[in-house]
């Protein structure tokens, strides 16, 4: 186990943005998954959860994001400098990619991506459409992932691998601060599954976010991820924090 004060990373912006975990665990039918987990990122860094099925990945994305209660620690963010925020106040600046994509199956992919900022929007904003400015932000996020050629189609005529890129689409849309990504790449072949994560990570240099990624790829992990934190099923307090990238 290697104290995250131990870790730092260049970042070429400065970002004020920090995630930080105190004593975290997790208790389930009397076993513990993870136990005394300690982190304390900050903005322009992806790190990858890694370990075998079971092990306890997205729970841990699941406590962060507050869906799943956590049995021992806490959970803080920062987003400005001296304002730290609890899991409900740091809802606008969280952005989840779930496993179960979530996505509205009678609407199409740009709609669908646009969905993402539906809470900011009054009734009058989208009486006739989605504001043109945000559509075409939505439209050059699609280009990114590749699938912007798919944007007018609907939800059911994609595949699984462009409903997952479509899901993606839509939390980058939100701009969060903090992106939690459960499998983001498990529908891709090898060269989409690149480009999203390089994608993924261009956002945590370039804009300061921290993006934490449960990943299974050892090449992903090595190529993209700047940190790698390994949960480990035999051990619950042997978790471990290492650079994968300096």
């Amino acid at each position: 186990m290697q104290k995250p004060s131990q870790i730092t990373l260049p970042s070429e912006v400065a970002s004020p943005i920090r995630l930080r975990c105190q004593d975290l665990g997790l208790k389930r039918n009397g076993q513990w998954l993870f136990q005394n987990l300690e982190l304390n990122l900050r903005g322009g860094t992806l790190v990858a959860v890694v370990g075998p099925s079971g092990v306890g990945k997205s729970s841990l994305l699941a406590c962060i994001c507050g869906s799943e209660r956590p049995t021992t620690g806490n959970i803080e963010f920062l987003v400005k400098e001296g304002e730290t925020r609890t899991q409900e106040t740091i809802r606008p600046n969280l952005g989840l990619i779930f496993q179960s994509l979530r996505l509205t199956a009678h609407a199409t992919v740009l709609d669908n991506v646009l969905f993402g900022r539906l809470g900011s929007y009054n009734l009058r904003q989208t009486l006739f459409g989605f504001p043109k400015n945000d559509t075409q932000v939505a439209y050059e996020i699609l280009h990114d992932l590749g699938i912007a050629h798919l944007s007018r189609k609907w939800m059911t005529q994609t595949s699984g691998g462009e409903q997952q890129r479509t899901a993606i689409a839509r939390t980058l849309f939100q701009n969060p601060k903090i992106i939690l990504a459960d499998e983001p790449v498990s529908n891709l072949d090898t060269y989409y599954a690149g480009r999203v994560m390089g994608l993924l990570r261009n956002k945590a240099i370039q804009e300061g976010k921290i993006i934490l990624c449960a990943l299974h790829d050892p090449q992903l992990i090595n190529r993209f991820a700047d940190l790698a934190l390994s949960l480990n099923p035999e051990h619950p307090e042997g978790w471990r924090l290492r650079k994968v990238h300096s």
